[in-house]
């Protein structure tokens, strides 16, 4: 990874900064030693281990294109265009988990239905959907559906779980997301093993992936090729916090017949929040194509670096980000598999791309209103060089905005601003309430195009058992 001459800089303002400031964030390097304790020796058992619970989350979206841009929509068999789309969706979660039985190998299970109820049934509104509504080959929303999202066994011993079926899975590279209505989820084995203090192992092998806002299984795809899927998706990596104030991540994932990519994160925290707290963070990607190519010729270095400072109730953070190579940084589809600083409704991730972002944040809970929280962000990319691709994943030559190659010298910048709120007691304690707006501008090129979108989303937990 070659660092730019703005990522240096951040790194020499960090260390200017953790030497100006007295570090009441202990440094203490953290040893290596088993675990404590055993999870399993503490098994409750199948029944009395047993819980049901949930979330409802009511989940509304009202985007608007602009300078000139419109959505499509089908009515009467013909193409119709106007600049507005409109999705609102409940999601509902039911999650049954087992108790693991007693004994050194301990069985467990996990089952969660998925429902959602569209409450804009539009056809006009939702423009075919997309994965926001689920709607029909004719574009019309499908009102009210469900599915099993979760269903697996899960055997333990010790510290160690091996779960097969389909899972909830967070690393680096495959992770589950959750910015819908309803999360997505992965069928196949993972291991997580905490037989270490301060270390633990993650693995796992997935054949497929329940959409957010799909019914059936699918294979995966790239979030931003030409519809490529790839049969089998495996990864391996580990935690490791070797000092109390430094935690750091490194895994590997091959997706077959698409890419080998390798990350690697770390983030440190100096000084103290009530003075100045500095917390520092580096993501770093490598992506190199594998087996036949569908994604064509990879080669890719990707990385962010933010410097972020706390007083009290107020944050500032700044986010450097920068793209190495002629292709898009590219992630699998139905994934939170980039855990890049600048990735926002925009992922800021176009070929040779680099990028720059200013976030604040306010704690509420400082001036005596707890839960409630605010904060504001602007982001700029530039330098999208996409002139000398080669390959059809990431579009073919001539065919508009889908092809890599008019990107040359493309630029764009993102606002937003975000309240959210909490409740911190009563029957509907740890309820959430949360609105954003952004606007995104672009030049004529550039992907992502004109767009503002408000989004407000209720999240509502409850417990049966």
């Amino acid at each position: 990874m070659k660092l730019s001459s703005k990522a240096l800089l951040a790194l020499a303002i960090s260390s200017i900064t953790a030497t100006a400031y007295a570090e009441t964030q202990s440094q203490d390097f953290v040893p290596t030693t088993l675990a404590g304790s055993s999870a399993q020796s503490e098994a409750k058992g199948f029944i009395d281990g047993q819980s049901l619970g949930g979330t409802t989350r009511n989940w509304f979206s009202n985007e608007n294109k602009f300078r000139g841009q419109k959505f499509t929509y089908q009515k009467h068999g013909q193409d119709r265009t106007d600049a507005y789309r409109t999705n609102w969706v409940q999601g509902t979660i039911l999650n049954y988990s087992s108790g693991f039985t007693q004994g050194t190998v301990g069985v467990a299970t996990e089952v969660a239905a998925y429902n959602a109820i569209v409450l804009d049934r539009s056809k006009r509104d939702i423009k075919g959907g997309s994965n926001r509504t689920l709607a029909d080959s004719d574009g019309k929303a499908v009102d009210q559906w469900s599915k099993l999202g979760l269903a697996n066994v899960k055997f333990r011993v010790s510290n160690t779980t091996l779960t097969a079926g389909r899972q909830n899975f967070s690393s680096g590279i495959v992770d589950t997301i959750g910015n819908r209505a309803l999360p997505s989820s992965f069928e196949g084995v993972s291991f997580n093993s905490e037989e270490f203090s301060n270390l633990s192992f993650q693995g796992g092998i997935f054949d497929r992936v329940s959409p957010r806002t799909e019914q059936s299984l699918t294979k995966f795809v790239s979030e931003y090729g030409n519809g490529q899927t790839t049969d089998k998706v495996q990864t391996l990596g580990f935690n490791y916090q070797p000092l109390k104030s430094l935690k750091t991540s490194v895994f590997a994932a091959h997706v077959e017949d698409f890419w080998n990519q390798y990350y690697f994160g770390a983030t440190h925290e100096l000084g103290d929040s009530s003075v100045l707290g500095l917390t520092t963070g580096l993501n770093y990607y490598k992506t190199t194509d594998t087996g036949s190519k569908k994604m064509g010729k990879i080669d890719n270095d990707t990385y962010s670096l933010s410097l972020g400072l706390t007083h009290q109730a107020h944050s500032l953070t700044f986010s450097y980000q920068e793209v190495n190579g002629d292709e898009y940084f590219d992630y699998l589809h139905e994934t939170n598999g980039i855990y890049l600083a600048n990735s926002l409704t925009s992922d800021f991730n176009s070929p040779n791309e680099k990028s720059f972002q200013v976030a604040y944040g306010i704690n509420m809970a400082e001036y005596g209103v707890p839960g409630l929280k605010f904060n504001a962000y602007s982001a700029r990319g530039w330098g999208i060089d996409g002139t000398h691709y080669n390959g059809t994943a990431y579009g073919e030559a001539g065919k508009s905005r889908s092809d890599l190659r008019l990107m040359d010298g493309e630029k764009h910048q993102e606002y937003g601003v975000g309240a959210s709120y909490a409740l911190q007691s009563g029957p509907l304690k740890a309820t959430t309430i949360r609105g954003t707006y952004i606007t995104h501008r672009a030049s004529a090129q550039q992907a992502d195009g004109n767009i503002r979108e408000f989004r407000l989303v209720t999240t509502i937990p409850f417990n049966i058992l």
